[in-house]
């Protein structure tokens, strides 16, 4: 079902700010690199997706119940994807973020709110990111007090050099070193009649899958990345023409992270599984700008919220229930951000950049059901 009617021209008013990176983008859509341009916002945030917590999420729920958690997460692919395909309209089309939008459409409270909502699993998300940091540096006898410092430094380093675009690399350069768990599952030797099994046996009557049944859908429908992503199409300087590509940016994003989510699953299946081992919201915040007097509160904010992820991760002993409990949080928050999004589509959008006929419909329903399962 088409989400345009090509047939009601973009009213200019409408038209988000276009700079001449932009335009760039825009003109040279047709030629082959003008894919590269573009893929970024939608890659980036879903190789973020399967961040440490993500994959810690990923590697208990496969030890503990071997492959019976691969049916939960290929029924989240089609999920993944439509929650973050309405945040590029959001962006692209109203030039805005999201909690600016929220702010704008339904008041200081509720845009009080989403912040609150995208800061704690903000938090959280450098709580799992702090806590792998720490486990790995525990293997190699190196202290959490440098480990942990060191990281975080690192990540303000990359936010304070005033570029999105240099962000963005590095984060894609990072996300796809994951892919060295796909030769690590095939090492593993999956039971391909273990899989099949695990396709169609779902325990929900054991309290313990419920668990991570939610860890996994907060892992995988993070309420960050609805922020990061509505965000990060307005710092590229993507223009309307560019939508189609970026869903396809963030259709290719989607089923690499439930790619990797499976790997990690079924690797940990078939090894441990199978041995059973155990204020005001109006700041300028752009990563397009360096470090001035107009954004200083973004980039306190940000400064804040790495230092206080660093500090839990360093007195906190259990790091894996550490992050296998921020999961369910985020699933926990799903009601609040999955509902202002399907609002926000309805509302902030022109009628012709809004879902239609049934799609709306199966969007809504896919919605309520990941709220159901984090609930």
């Amino acid at each position: 079902m088409s989400l345009e009617r090509p047939t009601e021209p973009p009213r200019p008013e409408l038209v988000a700010p276009v700079g001449p990176r932009a335009r760039r983008v825009g003109l040279g859509r047709r030629r082959p690199v003008a894919l590269l341009a573009i893929l970024g916002p939608g890659l980036v945030v879903m190789l973020a997706d399967t961040d440490v917590g993500t994959l810690i999420t990923a590697a208990q729920s496969g030890a503990r119940f071997g492959c019976e958690m691969v049916l939960p997460n290929l029924v989240l692919v089609p999920i993944l994807y439509v929650v973050q395909e309405i945040t590029v309209r959001l962006g692209v089309v109203t030039g805005r973020g999201h909690g600016a939008l929220i702010r704008e459409r339904f008041g200081l409270w509720w845009g009080l709110l989403s912040a609150l909502t995208l800061f704690a699993t903000g938090v959280g998300a450098l709580l799992t990111e702090f806590a792998s940091v720490a486990g790995v540096g525990d293997l190699f006898g190196i202290p959490r007090a440098i480990t942990v410092p060191v990281a975080a430094a690192f990540l303000i380093g990359i936010a304070f050099t005033g570029s999105y675009r240099r962000a963005e690399r590095v984060g894609i350069a990072f996300g796809l070193a994951k892919l060295v768990f796909v030769p690590a599952m095939i090492l593993a030797h999956p039971s391909l009649r273990a899989i099949g099994s695990g396709l169609v046996h779902v325990p929900l009557h054991d309290s313990a899958y419920v668990l991570l049944l939610a860890a996994n859908v907060g892992a995988v429908i993070m309420p960050w990345m609805i922020f990061y992503q509505q965000g990060a199409v307005i710092d590229k300087g993507l223009s309307r023409a560019d939508i189609r590509s970026e869903r396809r940016d963030t259709a290719l994003g989607a089923v690499l992270t439930q790619s990797i989510m499976i790997v990690m699953v079924l690797a940990f299946a078939a090894t441990v599984g199978v041995t059973h081992a155990g204020a005001t919201l109006d700041w300028t915040h752009t990563l397009n700008e360096r470090p001035s007097r107009s954004s200083a509160t973004f980039y306190t904010v940000y400064t804040l919220a790495n230092v206080l992820g660093a500090l839990i991760v360093l007195v906190s002993l259990d790091l894996v229930n550490l992050v296998i409990d921020v999961e369910v949080m985020n699933a926990l928050l799903l009601p609040i951000v999955l509902g202002f999004l399907l609002v926000l589509e309805r509302t902030a959008l022109p009628d012709v950049y809004r879902m239609h006929g049934a799609y709306p419909v199966s969007v809504t329903a896919l919605c309520v059901l990941v709220i159901g399962f984090g609930l």
